[in-house]
């Protein structure tokens, strides 16, 4: 009889913590997480530490490698946190596919760009033309060293802005430890010879730049299509090394074209850890946190100008 009653405990335990789930997902409304990935662009071994800046650190969690398993655990982070929209990348574009097929409506498909070469261009127009994809980038193009304004990156540009592409681009001065990175690739002085011969693109920088604080700014005031978003930052460097810098660019005035995103690389906990980087900004107002977390990103997807609304909402929120 003791054993029933322990098991009924938990059993009831278990609904409890559920519906506190549910209620909190209900009582947030909808975000709109504008980086999100499947995995990495290079291998970690299962259970590894999140990144974190500056070393000497240490970080937390654990990695999940499993694609189906890391899909699951992000989904249910997404529920938890009322993210109804995500801008999916990996390198594996089968595994995009995977998740796009799973969770219909639910993410923004687009391709990891670790190389720029013509002959992965061209696998890529067949499935644009077949609504397989919907974004482009992350260009992560830079982790091997390579500057935006670099040829090699001309042609994608160009099919970003025929096709009118939302694009997310890795221009800044940190990234992962992988040989051929180089800082000084990641200015975002660089974009603008890209911004320039591309007017019409819609493209979004990863981290606002970090730490390339008025560089960034200045691209910003002179590019008004350019728009940003706040990801690994509000994870991976100190929460006041963050703040800072946040607060400088909504003291700029910038506050309407920066997007939340959360980066979740193998790391699906992290998600929530970015929502609340956002949600507990003491100088951030409550219509700045909706602009981060959800109006900027209506804005610059242009999904207000949709005949249908495409976001699937909670119904509470």
């Amino acid at each position: 009889m003791k054993s029933l009653f322990v098991f009924l405990f938990l059993i009831l335990l278990g609904l409890n913590a559920c519906s506190q789930d549910d209620s909190e997902a209900q009582e947030r409304p909808p975000i709109i997480d504008m980086h999100m990935h499947t995995g990495l662009p290079h291998e970690v071994p299962a259970g590894t530490p999140a990144l974190c800046r500056p070393e000497p650190c240490k970080g937390d969690g654990q990695a999940t490698i499993n694609s189906t398993e890391l899909m699951e655990k992000t989904l249910e982070q997404m529920d938890r946190y009322n993210i109804i929209k995500g801008f999916l990348s990996g390198v594996d574009l089968s595994a995009v596919q995977e998740w796009s097929k799973a969770a219909p409506g639910r993410f923004i498909a687009s391709p990891f760009i670790l190389k720029a070469e013509s002959s992965e261009l061209e696998k890529l127009r067949p499935e644009y033309a077949a609504g397989r994809f919907n974004g482009m980038g992350e260009i992560g193009t830079q982790l091997n060293g390579v500057a935006p304004n670099d040829p090699s990156l001309e042609p994608y540009f160009n099919l970003a802005e025929e096709l009118d592409l939302p694009v997310l681009i890795h221009t800044l001065g940190i990234g992962p430890y992988m040989p051929h990175f180089r800082s000084a690739a990641g200015s975002p002085l660089l974009l603008e010879e890209v911004l320039t011969r591309h007017p019409k693109l819609r493209l979004f920088v990863e981290n606002a730049g970090y730490p390339y604080r008025d560089e960034m700014i200045a691209m910003m005031y002179q590019y008004p299509q350019l728009y940003a978003d706040v990801s690994t930052i509000t994870w991976v460097i100190p929460r006041t090394a963050f703040y800072d810098y946040l607060q400088t660019f909504i003291r700029a005035g910038l506050g309407k074209r920066l997007m939340f995103g959360s980066d979740q690389m193998v790391w699906p906990e992290k998600i929530g850890v970015a929502v609340e980087a956002i949600e507990q900004a003491p100088f951030l107002t409550a219509e700045q946190k909706r602009d981060i977390f959800y109006n900027n990103a209506v804005r610059f997807l242009r999904l207000e100008e949709a005949e249908d609304d495409p976001i699937p909402r909670n119904e509470a929120a």
